[in-house]
């Protein structure tokens, strides 16, 4: 073997690496951006005159377009092979979107920044994914999508300390907004230079037939869909401290910061447990997940913390397993598929699931408990009886 040869490897890695530390800062930048948002949007809303149940129905359908498009614009992606164009479209969605939201007049028009923001996310996150996999097969998929996710919630982190800075400042919402126009651009910048630095990372892959999906994946990605409708929206959350006193403007986009970090903590703890002991640890962070329901609902302040502490636990468990799950259920011919599916269900059943507590909030805080809490154990006995059958499920 000549010198270039045993070089090559080596350069491949390199260059591998640069480009999934690019596509990092990416996410940091978007994450700052929409994360940030996020943490605001509940009480933001109510300050614009959004009841309860507008406010849980504006985050649900969010995270239900969020999720489902995937599955066709993945499907869009694969077939016109546009995964740069269509990423930066994406992105783009999110640069004029956020930062709008600082001069909505209604609370009907911010609501369509939102969802269109997260319409946007729905169409760049598949075909980011393709770019990024081929850098991963590189230097280890573990490791490659590991380090991503770890800038990834590093800016889900500082978006909403920003909105701290900036509601400090103000005393208003909607000012905070502008300032997210600063890693809005961020995103974008960072987002050519991975393009013009790394022009070898072009997406291209194999498209594999249709295959039918196991028997095994349908129960879990039904299971999964439970889990969803039994977690709570942050904004719901938010706009429930708010009215109860519990918290003030500028300490729930603290709050949601806090949560991210230990969103990122938990999911690499409940990454680790789960390579040991498969679905029984999603069993576990689903109990974190129930808590949260009953500690912010019905409980006071000390209770609200404890209470966003045990949902960004729950959502951590979730990060980790749910996905990992699939890999074990599904082939890897099959997963395109696999993935598009379940990120379909999984958004149609939060946002039901986002209606139905919305609705209860102004009638019964213990009947959104109740139904959250329940929705969910059923879901943590459905994955505790399905380890036996994917250890037993051929792929």
């Amino acid at each position: 073997m000549t010198s270039s040869e045993e070089q090559t490897p080596s350069r491949n890695r390199a260059s591998a690496m640069r480009f999934i530390v690019c596509l990092g800062i990416v996410s940091l930048f978007a994450d700052m951006t929409y994360e940030g948002a996020h943490s605001i949007i509940g009480p933001y809303l109510r300050d614009l005159g959004a009841t309860a149940f507008q406010v849980a129905m504006i985050a649900g359908i969010g995270e239900m377009l969020a999720a489902s498009l995937r599955l066709f614009s993945g499907r869009f992606a694969d077939r016109t092979r546009a995964y740069w164009l269509i990423t930066f479209c994406g992105y783009s969605m999110n640069v004029l979107a956020i930062p709008a939201l600082a001069f909505a007049p209604t609370w009907q028009l911010a609501a369509i920044l939102i969802v269109a923001e997260r319409t946007g996310k729905a169409l760049r996150g598949p075909a980011r994914d393709v770019l990024l996999s081929g850098a991963t097969q590189e230097v280890g998929h573990g490791w490659g999508f590991g380090l991503h996710s770890i800038m990834d919630q590093t800016g889900a982190v500082i978006g909403p300390l920003l909105m701290v800075a900036a509601v400090a400042r103000s005393h208003h919402f909607g000012p905070g907004f502008l300032w997210l126009a600063f890693p809005a651009v961020g995103t974008l910048i960072a987002l050519l230079a991975a393009r013009v630095l790394n022009p070898e990372h072009t997406g291209k892959t194999k498209v594999q037939s249709e295959q039918m999906l196991p028997r095994v994946f349908w129960l879990y990605v039904i299971a999964a869909g439970l889990l969803a409708c039994g977690m709570v929206d942050f904004p719901l959350l938010a706009y429930h401290f708010q009215g109860a006193q519990m918290a003030t403007a500028v300490e729930i986009p603290l709050l949601y910061a806090v949560a991210m970090g230990v969103n990122g903590i938990t999911a690499l703890i409940f990454g680790r447990l789960f390579d040991r002991f498969g679905l029984n640890t999603l069993v576990f962070g689903i109990f974190f997940s129930m808590l949260a329901l009953p500690l912010g609902f019905l409980g006071g302040p000390t209770g609200a913390i404890a209470s966003v502490a045990c949902w960004a636990t729950g959502l951590g468990a979730q990060d980790a397993c749910l996905r990992s799950g699939i890999a074990t259920v599904v082939s890897m011919n099959k997963r395109g598929g696999a993935f598009g599916s379940f990120n379909g269900v999984y958004g149609v059943m939060w946002f039901i699931g986002s209606a139905v507590m919305g609705l209860l909030y102004s009638r019964s805080l213990t009947g959104l408990v109740v139904f959250g809490v329940a929705t969910q154990l059923i879901a943590a006995v459905m994955f505790f009886r399905l380890r036996g059958m994917i250890k037993r499920d051929p792929q």
